[in-house]
């Protein structure tokens, strides 16, 4: 299992129509790619992290977020969208560690 996160800040004024179209455009697009789970949106509470949402999503193993990665919908998301109203950002890709 894959955990994929990635936090991150808009270029739009918070609560602004643009800011709602990107998170609605996001999760329409990115749970649509086969092998996405658990997709989630989070807002940022705390005023340590300047980053204000969070997307995360699990994938059963290596090959499916290769997959995902290489879907022409993620691809064309992170070219059109992401990379032109996303400020700034931090992306982990976990896996659980084993007990014992």
């Amino acid at each position: 299992m894959i955990q994929h996160t990635v936090a991150f800040r808009l270029v739009h004024a918070p609560d602004s129509p643009e800011e709602a179209q990107f998170l609605a455009d996001a999760r329409r697009t990115l749970t649509a790619i086969p092998g996405v789970r658990d997709f989630t949106v989070s807002r940022q509470v705390s005023a340590k992290s300047a980053l204000s949402f969070q997307f995360s999503m699990v994938f059963d193993d290596d090959a499916a977020y290769a997959a995902y990665d290489a879907h022409p919908a993620h691809r064309s998301f992170v070219a059109d969208r992401w990379t032109t109203e996303v400020a700034e950002f931090q992306e982990l890709d976990l896996v659980p560690l084993a007990q014992g």
